[in-house]
């Protein structure tokens, strides 16, 4: 699987992109993680189609390397923007302010692969899929024709603070039955009320995108009405466990308005994690990260790769048909 990293002043969004070669691949590290790629290896003739991955909030490409092969496999190209402020390296911005963005980036990021002198070439930029996971989900289900705005995330918070506290204030606290706890909800509703007011309907379009996924997305600030029926195909992942973005309000809330859309997977004993693979270090358990992103006893993460092959035969399904 060949690897280019895009980056430059002029480019505002960071772009990572796999694809097919026959190069040899080489030990590569990334972060924690080992890897073997092929680095700016020369791709195989194509045209292949297109799939953008939106990472979570505060992600990374190298969390859904193994979700990359896959599809690198089936024959695609795949490209993995790196949300302003809402990434790895900054993390300075998540939630509704940088999802007002994320659409239009991912439209970037198609316009930036048409233009690559390497990829452009052997890169079909006319039937593009989507696949999101976490806030990546919630960046799917806009591009899918799902309505939403910060003011439906504000009255989310208010009215399901205490149940789903880690979706409204991220990985900033937990509750945890103490005395604080009062404090940390009255300070989230506060501070929620502050900066989401705006009830501007947010949405979408480009064209060129024809099916998306979203796995375990962020969905409660959205008008369901407008995911009755997507206006491209939309592609479901649950995880019964997440304890991250509680399934009532999201990702099963979409599922049980949608009257088109494909369950992919729903796993049961799944957590929020199991978008990630490889899973990155999560730190000791007493730590945030480790209790919304870690796999719940009983889940398998060999399950994964069929799940990924599930992920890449949708896509195949809507972008290789005339």
């Amino acid at each position: 699987m060949g690897i280019v990293e895009r980056a430059s002043e002029t480019v505002r969004i960071p772009l990572t992109v796999f694809y097919p070669t026959a190069q040899a691949e080489q030990p590569v590290k990334k972060g924690p993680f080992d890897f073997s790629l092929a680095v700016n290896a020369q791709p195989d003739s194509g045209p292949h189609p297109l799939v953008l991955i939106s990472h979570g909030s505060g992600g990374s490409p190298w969390v859904h390397v193994d979700l990359a092969r896959t599809l690198v496999e089936n024959g695609f190209v795949v490209v993995m923007p790196e949300h302003h402020q809402d990434n790895y390296k900054d993390f300075s911005d998540p939630g509704p302010s940088t999802w007002k963005l994320r659409p239009a980036e991912v439209s970037q990021a198609i316009d930036l692969i048409a233009q690559d002198p390497l990829l452009g070439p052997v890169t079909s930029t006319e039937k593009v899929g989507v696949y999101g996971g976490s806030a990546g989900g919630h960046t799917a289900l806009s591009l899918a024709g799902g309505q939403w705005s910060p003011a439906r995330f504000r009255d989310h918070c208010e009215a399901h603070i205490a149940e789903d506290f880690s979706s409204c204030v991220g990985f900033i606290t937990r509750l945890n039955g103490g005395w604080l706890d009062g404090l940390k909800k009255l300070t989230a509703k506060v501070v929620i009320r502050w900066r989401f007011g705006d009830a501007t309907p947010y949405r979408h379009e480009d064209r060129r995108i024809r099916a998306v996924i979203a796995a375990v997305p962020f969905a409660a600030d959205f008008d369901l009405s407008t995911l009755v029926k997507p206006k491209i195909p939309l592609g479901l992942i649950l995880a019964g466990q997440d304890i991250n973005q509680i399934p009532r309000f999201h990702g099963q809330a979409v599922q049980h308005t949608c009257e088109t859309c494909t369950t992919i997977a729903d796993m049961p004993q799944a957590g929020h994690g199991m978008m990630l693979s490889p899973l990155p270090p999560l730190g000791s358990t007493d730590s945030i990260a480790y209790q919304l992103l870690s796999d719940p006893p009983g889940f398998d993460r060999s399950q994964l790769p069929a799940l990924h092959q599930k992920v890449a035969d949708f896509f195949k399904s809507h972008l290789l048909t005339p």
